[in-house]
């Protein structure tokens, strides 16, 4: 079944209905299907290198259960709803959200530097990347930081279990490997794991913004 079949069948309410009912029992249950935790990993030399002797040479397409990331999505807009309406996510987190792009970040980031202006200021950008964030999150500082936050114990236990027992197995033109366990961070190719990764970096930015103002 591909995407585009899906979408004909959730355009029955009935069967959108059902969906939602699987979302909401995954939650009441505190639990992740197995099935769905398991991925199909796509390995895709990168183009016109000059050698493939370093694991940076390839891109790696991750393939999970298309039913099961429809799932991700509903529990991924209630969460971030709640998120949001809370003010868990401090103001200037922009990626990983929906509705937010890289014009919101221009933006913000235009009315920092004419603000500083306004105050005769010479500004300045730091910018860096986090490599391999994703999966380098730890699962027990994620759930302490979503109990710290607010959230019921049953959201806190489902993404407990939904972050472990997740395997891949990895094809390569006609080689497969054997399955492998990839308990580590959040799910790479999963429409869930921008949101919990950003909730995961939302104290950090507080911390820092009080540290600025002291």
């Amino acid at each position: 079944m591909t995407w585009s079949h899906l979408k004909i069948i959730l355009e029955d309410d009935e069967c959108l209905n059902i969906i939602i009912h699987i979302a909401n029992t995954c939650i009441k249950l505190e639990y992740w299907p197995l099935h769905f935790k398991r991925s199909t990993t796509i390995v895709i030399p990168k183009l016109n290198k000059k050698s493939y002797d370093s694991p940076k040479l390839f891109r790696l397409i991750i393939l999970l259960n298309i039913v099961g990331k429809l799932i991700e999505k509903v529990i991924g807009e209630r969460l971030q709803f709640n998120m949001t309406s809370n003010n868990f996510i401090h103001p200037s987190q922009l990626g990983g959200l929906k509705f937010k792009s890289t014009i919101n970040a221009g933006v913000a980031l235009t009315h920092i530097i004419r603000a500083g202006w306004t105050k005769n200021m010479s500004m300045s950008t730091l910018t860096f990347d986090i490599s391999q964030f994703f999966p380098s999150l730890n699962h027990e500082l994620l759930t302490l930081i979503m109990k710290k936050v607010g959230f019921n114990n049953q959201v806190v236990l489902f993404f407990a279990n939904y972050l472990v027992d997740r395997k891949t197995n990895y094809y390569w033109n006609s080689f497969m490997s054997p399955i492998f366990n990839v308990n580590v961070g959040v799910g790479q190719g999963s429409v869930l794991s921008p949101i919990p990764s950003t909730l995961y970096l939302s104290p950090f930015i507080y911390i820092l913004e009080n540290c600025l103002k002291t």
